[in-house]
């Protein structure tokens, strides 16, 4: 058993021991996820990308803010793949195949266009 699987056990038997069992659906789930995920922008949004890089290092209040705001997204992930009855990681792993294949070295190095619009030459299509 992974660490994140051992994780998931014990953020699901947390979730049982509270009864929170009855909200846990996926739709319930992804707009926690939303909520959530909104709450790590707003912690982000008017600093520069300058501020936002070196601010977790500098300031221990920011960077414990953060790590909060990143384990709520974790425990709704979690929670939302188990209501689905998705495996997170082999899911995960599928997609970094798929991107692999999507997104060759050779093209996609150095720059941020989405996979169809990459060419040979790296010009946008």
């Amino acid at each position: 058993m992974s660490d994140l699987d051992q994780y998931a056990d014990e953020l699901h038997s947390f979730v049982a021991a509270r009864g929170w069992d009855a909200f846990q659906n996926p739709k319930n789930l992804a707009m926690a996820l939303g909520g959530e995920s909104g709450e790590l922008l707003a912690l982000l949004q008017w600093l520069t990308p300058e501020e936002a890089a070196a601010r977790p290092y500098e300031d221990p209040e920011f960077r414990r803010e953060l790590a909060h705001e990143l384990a709520d997204i974790l425990n709704y992930l979690l929670r939302l793949s188990r209501s689905a009855g998705i495996d997170l990681l082999a899911a995960a792993r599928e997609k970094l195949a798929l991107n692999e294949q999507r997104y060759p070295v050779e093209l996609a190095r150095g720059n941020a266009l989405k996979y169809d619009r990459l060419t040979e030459t790296g010009d946008q299509a």
